[in-house]
């Protein structure tokens, strides 16, 4: 069985239906190595679920063979506010910091993946729908990584992201965006996936292992 990384999960701490324990608990034995818990969150909610989560992973991590982390996405967020609001976020104690990018699937206010990847508090960029070079190339720069969208919104736009990382070098990664124990990966719904963006074998290891190694690293 492959490793898995997750880096974008939600619990019924925002809009997801399991509790962070239950979810990790899954999550580990669709064998994931690595897990995040990033509820959507705005200035208003982050050290509250910070604080619930942070409990809840360090629990996890003492008795199960996973590593899980918190952190929060956050969510339809002014454009001006993001970067101030996910530095906010890391001064709490957030080890992942995610913002809610520009889904073709939801009114998101124009600007926001620009923000995203110009702030240097931000770790990922989700489901960046029509993400330009232009972001792509500042996200490479800032070390901001594109996410792939396992969720079925989200994932039309997966194949323009791969074309635009490979333009640009940006690094992908490929995530969840689960909202219960169904959405979780599993082999074969990451190899659907891949294989729908057009990522070739290389691209693929970078996605699946190079990219989720040198964030975790990182955080």
């Amino acid at each position: 069985m492959k490793m898995i990384y997750d880096f974008h999960t939600h619990t019924f701490l925002s809009d997801g239906e399991l509790s962070p324990l239950e979810l990790i608990r899954r999550a580990m034995v669709n064998g994931y190595k690595f897990i995040g818990i990033t509820d959507h969150a705005g200035p208003g909610e982050i050290e509250r679920l910070i604080t619930e989560v942070a409990r809840d992973c360090a629990l996890a991590e003492k008795y199960w063979d996973i590593k899980a982390v918190p952190g929060v996405e956050l969510t339809h967020l002014p454009p001006a506010s993001i970067d101030e609001t996910a530095r906010k976020a890391k001064e709490a104690g957030a080890k992942l910091v995610i913002i809610h990018g520009e889904t073709i699937a939801e009114p998101v206010e124009k600007g926001t993946n620009l923000a995203a990847v110009k702030s240097t508090h931000v770790d990922i960029l989700a489901h960046p729908g029509l993400v330009t070079v232009e972001e792509a190339l500042i996200a490479r720069e800032n070390g901001v990584f594109l996410e792939l969208s396992a969720r079925k919104s989200h994932m039309v736009t997966n194949e323009h992201v791969a074309r635009i990382a490979r333009k640009t070098g940006a690094r992908l990664l490929l995530n969840s965006d689960a909202h219960n124990e169904d959405n979780l990966l599993t082999t074969e719904l990451i190899d659907t996936i891949l294989q729908n963006a057009g990522l070739t074998r290389e691209e693929r290891g970078e996605t699946l292992q190079t990219n989720p190694v040198a964030l975790i690293n990182r955080i």
